[in-house]
């Protein structure tokens, strides 16, 4: 595929820099989601979700609203587990070029 078939998306993922930025905004987008379903699913308030996980309401409500910069994996699995899920992991396959 030629750079003048590419889509605008596929060429503005060909910059690393630019790629790197999507996959960490995607990346909080698709915790915030987890989040909000997860909470509407078990009925769960912020505040009960907090006290359920140790984690402070306005780390919960930073994660929801995406302002959350960093959050750490202990975080992540505190919220998970009080809301009834278990992560899993599975290695990545990478393309060559």
């Amino acid at each position: 595929m030629s750079n003048n078939s590419l889509s605008t998306f596929d060429e503005f993922m060909q910059d690393e820099e630019q790629k790197k930025l999507f996959d960490e905004e995607y990346n909080k987008f698709l915790l915030s989601e987890f989040l909000l379903e997860a909470m509407e699913e078990t009925h769960m308030s912020v505040r009960k979700l907090s006290k359920e996980s140790g984690i402070s309401t306005s780390i919960i409500q930073n994660i929801k609203t995406e302002k959350t910069p960093n959050v750490t994996l202990n975080t992540i699995l505190s919220l998970a587990s009080s809301l009834g899920y278990r992560l899993n992991s599975e290695k990545m396959v990478h393309k060559t070029s």
